[in-house]
């Protein structure tokens, strides 16, 4: 078993919202991507990307076949990844929608870690 220079976590159901409703090969592709994150000192940034114009929100970045995902995350330190909200991307630029969604997560979950 390879060494994890990042640990990531889940916050509420969020993820697993999204995750369940993968059919098996799409969940093995979130899964490896999860794990190259976990255990690659660089990611390259096909797989994972800091979205600009936010509060430092990050999207795992998932191709299977003709479907593409994104999983939005954040950082909590500097090892610690929290997954939030996932979704099929269907259009070039991730929805605002998504993008406001994870920043309300990532609010709450800092305000109750508090």
């Amino acid at each position: 078993m390879v060494d994890k220079i990042r640990n990531v976590n889940l916050y509420k159901s969020y993820f697993k919202d999204f995750y369940i409703k993968l059919d098996k090969k799409s969940k093995a592709k979130v899964d490896w991507t999860i794990q190259l994150i976990e255990t690659q000192e660089y990611v390259p940034i096909e797989y994972f990307k800091k979205l600009a114009g936010t509060d430092g929100i990050w999207e795992i970045r998932v191709k299977h076949s003709s479907n593409a995902y994104r999983i939005l995350c954040f950082f909590d330190g500097g090892k610690l990844i929290v997954l939030e909200n996932g979704f099929r991307k269907k259009t070039q630029n991730t929805p605002k929608s998504e993008i406001e969604k994870a920043e309300r997560i990532k609010k709450q979950y800092f305000d109750e870690k508090e």
